[in-house]
């Protein structure tokens, strides 16, 4: 057996690297693994412990709110609120910003969204947390709304936590991105996926094609691009669509390849949100090398304007998603017909 490496060894060793670091963002960064755990814990017992299905409740984001939701966003605020490093926290769960009992000694800011793909946990499909991680902006005594709402490019840190066949923890400081899995036994996460850099160019793209038909011209017309067979650009391409975005984002981050949710008639300002799933995936995907954008602008650079902003989402290798721009904003074109495109639509 090779070194284990835990994830505040190999956190603190990369912090010799900083002759300035102070060490509070290993602590961070384990307020957060503590917290994955925790939720693991619960989504592995989910079927035993009355803890799927509904909680009869509509959340900010006016979707219903499933049992394991609440104890998630639940567990994510006592595990990391309690120890007072976050001045200010906000979750998609909730309609407001969130104060911690020891605030006033924060000096950052926590974003999350607590259980990514939750509408899938009575399948028995993977899920998620994503979390983002801001150093405070104010100067008064209460941290306030504006802590919150800054750019994806002032992260200081961001990840998610996959909870499939094992609990993974993926999260980038800003030099490279690192994987650590779950060892059980020893409660432990161990570096196993150490400087993830993603493929140029992918052959899988992930969307939900059953809102084919609400879908802009430039985005059906990339569509049949990737369905065309054409072996100099290694088309076509698969289709792999979980329905959960931290799971799709993890599998093409991996293997290479595009993962969107654009904008629709449905959903004209996009459907993920800004703050706690395209921000912290994009400084994920661009620190491994990949590109992220909704269509037009980086991701990390739109200046958000609410907490629960929405955003179209083009996301993974770089070559893929720079096409995807391209059909998007109408500088590349294919004639648009039936026959490559999917069924029923």
């Amino acid at each position: 057996m090779g070194d284990l490496i835990t994830i505040e060894r190999h956190i603190i060793e990369q912090q010799y690297n900083y002759p300035h670091a102070t060490g509070e963002l290993t602590k961070l960064l384990h307020d957060v693994s503590f917290a994955a755990k925790l939720i693991w814990r619960q989504v592995t017992r989910a079927g035993l412990v009355d803890i799927l299905g509904s909680a009869d409740e509509i959340n900010v984001q006016g979707e219903e709110v499933k049992k394991l939701d609440l104890f998630a966003n639940e567990q994510f605020i006592k595990a990391i609120g309690h120890h007072g490093r976050f001045a200010v926290m906000a979750s998609e769960e909730n309609e407001d910003i969130i104060f911690p009992p020891k605030n006033k000694y924060g000096n950052y800011v926590l974003l999350f969204d607590p259980l990514d793909g939750s509408s899938n946990i009575d399948a028995n499909v993977s899920v998620g947390t994503i979390f983002s991680i801001f150093k405070r902006k104010s100067t008064s005594e209460e941290a306030t709304l504006e802590d919150c709402l800054q750019a994806g490019i002032h992260q200081i840190a961001a990840g998610y936590v996959i909870y499939g066949s094992s609990a993974m923890l993926v999260f980038t400081t800003g030099n490279g991105v690192h994987g650590y899995t779950l060892d059980p036994t020893i409660g432990e996460f161990l570096l196993s996926h150490p400087n993830i850099k993603t493929p140029k160019q992918g052959k899988i793209y992930s969307l939900n094609e059953g809102n084919y038909r609400y879908l802009d011209d430039g985005v059906k017309k990339y569509i049949k691009y990737l369905q065309m067979d054409d072996k100099e650009t290694h088309r076509p391409y698969s289709g792999r669509y979980i329905g959960s975005c931290v799971a799709d984002f993890h599998r093409n981050l991996l293997y290479g390849g595009i993962f969107l949710y654009p904008r629709s008639k449905k959903a004209p300002e996009g459907k993920l949100r800004l703050m706690y799933e395209a921000n912290p995936l994009a400084f994920i995907c661009e620190q491994a090398g990949g590109r992220a954008s909704d269509g037009k602008n980086r991701i990390m650079e739109i200046p958000p304007k609410k907490l629960h902003q929405r955003t179209p989402l083009f996301i993974g290798s770089e070559d893929d998603v720079k096409i995807a721009e391209e059909f998007e904003q109408g500088l590349r074109d294919i004639e648009l017909d039936e026959e490559l495109c999917p069924p029923n639509h």
